[in-house]
């Protein structure tokens, strides 16, 4: 009995702790490495001869594309499509993320873990970027995502040197700060995503870990 009891709690324990994903790789060719390279050096000015990045913050996003199917449409490309034409003369790259969380909780890997992807202006080169489907008051996130983006942001955290964990519409905020390298002042998109009540229930979830905080917005 007590080896069976001691079975039983290591199962238990391993279970709490297993971080499992689904594979579900985009298109990563050499036009989107070319692409990756030249948004390093165009946009961060850091000319390198790989597009790996040492992750220092995960940033949450949520994607108001109501299905996993047309998220993953919608990063598959390596160059962007039409539809975004307000970051197009930035970049012909493709915006991207490292992992999606499906609205029942699933999470994908979409691209290697240290692969610089296009989510965030100015912190990508130092960032992991988690999509959330869905955002919309037709397609809210749901308890599934928020238990997911916890799992993940564990996961992470353990695996890398993590300072800072923030939502996207935190990203203003380190305008100025060591970690910020866009070179254009004027290009900024205003944000929401996933918003407070997402980002208060993961950080609560994740005290633990003791991210830094957010620096204060700076007004204009």
């Amino acid at each position: 009995m007590h080896r069976l009891g001691f079975i039983l709690v290591f199962l238990l324990i391993s279970c709490s702790t297993e971080m499992t994903f689904v594979e579900r790789p985009i298109i990563f060719d050499a036009q989107r490495v070319k692409l990756t390279k030249e948004y390093l050096k165009d946009r961060y000015q850091l000319e390198r001869d790989s597009i790996t990045i040492v992750p220092r913050m995960i940033v949450l996003h949520h994607t108001v594309i109501p299905t996993l199917d047309k998220t993953f449409e919608a990063f598959n490309a390596p160059t962007l499509p039409n539809w975004r034409p307000d970051i197009e003369n930035v970049s012909g790259l493709n915006v991207s993320s490292q992992f999606v969380v499906d609205r029942d909780g699933t999470i994908y890997r979409l691209m290697p873990e240290t692969y610089m992807a296009r989510h965030v202006i100015g912190l990508n080169h130092c960032a992991i970027g988690v999509e959330n489907v869905g955002g919309t008051p037709e397609f809210p996130l749901t308890k599934a995502q928020v238990k997911a983006n916890i799992k993940l942001v564990h996961y992470l955290a353990k695996k890398y040197d993590i300072d800072y964990l923030i939502g996207h519409h935190e990203y203003t905020a380190f305008e100025g700060h060591e970690l910020w390298l866009e070179v254009d002042e004027g290009y900024r998109t205003k944000k929401n995503d996933p918003g407070d009540n997402f980002m208060q229930k993961v950080r609560k979830a994740t005290k633990r870990l003791n991210f830094k905080p957010v620096p204060e917005i700076k007004p204009h």
